[in-house]
């Protein structure tokens, strides 16, 4: 095991053995298990002068992890948490602690008034951000956590075969500013809207500046508004191309699938949009991907696809629930559809990838369609 493994959380906490099929995957897929653990270390460092100390963010971390049914990684965040000298003052945490259970249980439920009470509460602009992030971050990991215990052939809490039906999202028609909004999933291309002020351009220095524009960051609301903490948004990004833009492995077009998965059961119709077009264009399904983007809430979003596709689209919606019930029966099915365990890896990585980004485009804001 090399230093870099050693010290990596989510191979400790799912019990990687050394030279497995799964440890070499996760070296192949080296710049998402960089990262993954560069986001880790990033957010629970709490020297970002962000107004957000380590204590509130271990305490919030364990209750999310708590509410995702993984008790291990809570454990360890409470650990943390015991081990500091002064835990602080935690009066306001339990605003964070009701934000924090809506994120994880009902990220389409949230609205700008939401926000404004966290305001109201004390929570400055840039800590709303970095508390969205934690939450969001959090709900990413117990998803990695689940998938490579799994591979592993561990045991996990809440294991299940049953099918996860399609979620609830908004569909008032109108924006918090009035704009126009989508009330169905679609393929068309939507815009995103802020319901709390992005950073202006000029406001960040040359050199966060070169870093927003190395992205191509430099013009979106949503980038310069996750930007409020630009250190935690530079490793979630280059999470996010180790995941999606390696070569090998599962095909893109099925990466962007299970993306879209996440986005139905999450109800994030901005999500679904970007990713199920892209699913489309790659696989040249679009009537397929179609199919899967107007199953109704409550409707199963594998029936009517292929067999690769429905394996895939059941383990994805059950490691997108809340707590997550993916089982080992699911990993079974995989295999049985021809999956290597880097093809699992990558399934389950852009899966719960957007258990992170759902939840920081559902409740930081909303897109619009005109």
């Amino acid at each position: 095991m090399t230093t870099a493994q050693a010290q990596d959380l989510l191979d400790q906490l799912a019990v990687i053995d050394a030279g497995s099929e799964l440890a070499q995957a996760r070296e192949t897929r080296d710049a998402a298990t960089r990262h993954a653990q560069g986001s880790y270390e990033t957010i629970f460092s709490a020297d970002d002068g962000v107004d957000f100390t380590l204590a509130e963010r271990l305490l919030l971390a364990e209750n999310v992890a708590r509410w995702h049914g993984d008790s291990q990684l809570a454990s360890h965040y409470a650990e943390r948490l015991n081990a500091l000298p002064d835990q602080g003052n935690t009066a306001r945490l339990e605003s964070a602690l009701d934000h924090g259970e809506r994120l994880s249980f009902k990220p389409a439920s949230a609205t700008a008034a939401h926000l404004q009470a966290l305001q109201q509460a004390g929570w400055s602009l840039d800590a709303i951000v970095t508390l969205s992030q934690l939450i969001a971050f959090v709900s990413f990991q117990t998803r990695q956590l689940r998938s490579y215990r799994l591979i592993g052939g561990h045991s996990v809490e809440n294991a299940s075969d049953r099918k996860i039906a399609a979620g609830y999202w908004r569909h008032d028609g109108k924006t918090h500013s009035g704009r126009s909004a989508p009330k169905v999933f679609t393929q068309a291309e939507l815009g995103w809207e802020p319901w709390i002020p992005s950073k202006k351009l000029e406001e960040f220095d040359a050199e966060q500046q070169a870093i927003l524009a190395r992205f191509g960051h430099t013009d979106s609301d949503y980038f310069r508004l996750l930007g409020r903490n630009l250190p935690v948004l530079e490793q979630r990004t280059l999470t996010d191309k180790g995941i999606f833009y390696t070569s090998g492995g599962l095909p893109r077009k099925e990466r962007e699938i299970a993306a879209t998965v996440a986005s139905k059961i999450n109800g994030c119709i901005y999500c679904a949009s970007v990713h199920s077009r892209k699913a489309s264009q790659l696989s040249k399904q679009t009537e397929d991907v179609q199919h899967l983007i107007d199953t109704a809430p409550g409707g199963i979003l594998s029936e009517g696809q292929s067999p690769r596709w429905q394996a895939q689209i059941d383990f994805a919606a059950a490691l997108s629930a809340t707590p997550p019930t993916a089982s080992s029966a699911h990993i079974a099915r995989l295999r049985e559809e021809g999956l290597s365990t880097l093809e699992i890896v990558d399934l389950a990585q852009s899966t719960a990838f957007f258990a992170w980004a759902n939840r920081l485009m559902l409740t930081l804001g909303e897109p619009f369609d005109d």
